[in-house]
């Protein structure tokens, strides 16, 4: 369910998001994303156009698309404006000194939000950005940070969009995930760092201890601890008979990972990049070119035998592309299996809305700019080309480049007429795959319902390992409290659960017979938990909160490539979840100097 993953060499790779995002206010989250691109029953055998020539590879998103469930947009446009010091979201830090400075950030975000636009710049901008995901963010800032001038478009008061967060009564919830990879200081993983750094920026973190902690069939119980010979122990010690299976697949997954983090991150799809890199590192190179078509559960069977261990590896595999490991890129699974241990999953202090905040700030420090409530409605093209954009409110702005952090459906559905899509992209849409959905619930419980010894992360599974990619088979939850007490009031927790769910059970129902559905199945998702492990977990909850959309406007989730000089429109180029490969906190940022490197016409 959290997926960081690789550019494979022509390959898209499809993994669903984590989460979902909301806007309204309710009692639980319903995220109803239909499937991505899945046009082959072995993801892996999707071929995409070669890039030639100067032609942009992707940004990518975070994790599912742009939300805030704060305020609903303005159509009367932006302001220009900075949306807060990098400083935590929560309640306030452990020592209690940020609550003030965070309310004092959030109030700053919403002033600007409001206060009429009075110009703002003007002329033409190097690049517009439509959207302030984290893939949109990075993109700017790294623009920004290479000279280029910049302006980002966003129609909600806050940036971040699944990535953002949201308060209530005290708590601050993350919109998306709370499992962060990327924050380490080493090796060429550590993206979210990177682009940090660019900009001047670095971040407080909590180490998180562990991975997840897995609640199986059969009373399977695995922690997967940070350092990897606690984790590999206690597997071991669950298999004893699959020592050597055990160490020789995971062994493997490190070959590939270690052959990945030796390689500068810029993309195994350019020609030219490969060609220079396989002179430098020829065994990495081979290791990657032999292993991209393999799967995680064929290298899985070539060691290891016991039918529930194969199970688990299936469950491994899951959190991250929401499919088993047959259908699971060895690659992608061992980009994440492995960087758990090396780089580790670190929480920001104040919650995983800081750094998109933290990234809007560089972006002005840099002397570009970020405008809020300004909802883009149209791409503008001339002689086929993107110009430039157009507001709700009639005002049109223009840029050499625009770049879109909206959905691929939303930039083709929404922001160009029909009559302006290329062909490649007609055809696309008749033949994607919908994926798996989500049920999300953000809850506010007390405290004394969880034990000491609580872990922030876990997958629930209770029964019957078939039970594991059917809708509501499996749980994940997330308790970011554990780590970073300022989130929620003192003596509180946050819980944000996750289980898929399929768009065909909720298409067609009334308003009222939507809600009734929501309540039911919230209220089984949350015994199940109470039965599996917090005890009274229904009596202790003291917020429910609901983010609903409707299901027509559904995010649509798939891994694509767009290559300006094969068909898509010039000057328009797309970052975030629904690009190749994905979403994931580092998937976002693998291209992170890609962007300048192929493309020097950007800033001249």
């Amino acid at each position: 369910m959290w997926g960081p993953s690789l550019r494979l060499i022509r390959r898209a790779l499809v993994f669903p998001p984590l989460t979902s995002t909301t806007s309204r206010g309710g009692i639980l989250s319903l995220q109803i994303p239909p499937r991505p691109l899945l046009p082959y029953k072995n993801p892996t055998q999707l071929e995409l156009p070669r890039f030639t020539g100067a032609a942009m590879p992707l940004l990518l998103l975070a994790a599912a698309r742009p939300c805030a469930p704060l305020l609903a947009p303005s159509a009367a446009g932006a302001v220009v404006g900075r949306p807060s010091a990098a400083r935590p979201l929560g309640r306030g830090t452990r020592s209690g000194a940020g609550a003030a400075a965070a309310v004092a950030a959030e109030k700053t975000v919403v002033k600007a939000a409001e206060e009429e636009e009075e110009g703002g710049g003007g002329g033409e901008y190097d690049a517009i950005v439509v959207g302030s995901g984290i893939g949109g963010m990075v993109a700017a800032t790294q623009l920004a940070a290479k000279g280029a001038r910049v302006l980002v478009l966003e129609k909600y008061v806050i940036p971040g969009g699944s990535s953002g967060y949201y308060r209530r009564d005290g708590f601050t919830f993350d919109v998306g995930s709370s499992v962060m990879f990327g924050f380490s200081d080493k090796g060429n993983l550590n993206l979210i760092t990177q682009a940090l750094e660019a900009v001047g920026h670095k971040m407080e973190v909590i180490p998180d201890p562990s991975t997840v902690h897995f609640h199986l069939p059969g009373d399977l119980s695995v922690l997967v601890h940070r350092e990897y010979d606690d984790f590999v122990t206690e597997l071991v010690n669950k298999f004893p008979h699959e020592k050597e299976g055990i160490l020789k697949f995971y062994g493997t997954c490190w070959k590939i990972f270690n052959s990945l983090n030796s390689l500068e991150l810029k993309s195994l799809e350019e020609p030219l990049y490969l060609f220079g890199q396989f002179f430098q590192k020829p065994l990495e190179c081979l290791t990657l070119a032999y292993y991209l078509p393999q799967n995680a559960g064929d290298i899985a069977r070539k060691f290891i035998k016991d039918q529930q261990l194969l199970s688990f590896i299936d469950a491994e595999c899951f959190i991250v592309s929401t499919v088993n490991a047959l259908q699971t890129p060895m690659i992608n699974a061992s980009m994440v299996l492995c960087d758990r241990h090396f780089g580790g999953i670190n929480y920001p202090v104040g919650g995983v809305g800081g750094i998109a905040m933290s990234l809007a700030d560089g972006l002005v420090d840099k002397g570009s700019e970020i405008r809020y409530k300004a909802n883009v409605t149209n791409v503008i093209l001339e002689n086929g080309k993107a110009v430039g954009v157009r507001l709700s409110n009639g005002k049109e702005l223009f840029a050499k480049t625009v770049i879109s952090n909206a959905t691929r459906w939303d930039t083709f559905g929404k922001l160009l007429k029909v009559e302006e899509l290329p062909e490649e992209e007609k055809n696309f849409q008749k033949n994607y795959v919908k994926a798996p959905s989500f049920l999300s619930i953000h809850m506010g419980v007390k405290a004394s319902v969880l034990p000491a010894d609580t872990d922030c992360h876990h997958f629930v599974l209770e029964d019957d390992w078939a039970n594991l990619e059917k809708p509501y088979g499996s749980i994940f939850l997330s308790i970011p409290t554990v780590l970073d007490p300022s989130l929620a009031p003192e003596g509180h927790h946050i819980l944000h659960i996750f289980t898929t769910a399929g768009i065909e059970d909720w298409e067609g129902l009334s308003r009222k017979d939507y809600e009734k559905k929501k309540e039911l199945v919230a209220t089984e998702i949350i015994k199940r938990l109470e039965n599996k492990l917090f005890p009274g977990l229904q009596d202790s909850i003291v917020l429910k909160e609901a983010h609903q959309k409707h299901t027509e406007d559904f995010l649509r989730e798939m891994m694509v490539l767009m290559d300006p000089c094969h068909g898509s429109i010039d000057g328009l180029y797309c970052v975030g979840d629904s690009c190749f490969p994905g979403q994931g906190g580092s998937c976002v940022l693998i291209e992170l100097q890609l962007i300048l490197d192929w493309n020097k016409d950007l800033l001249y």
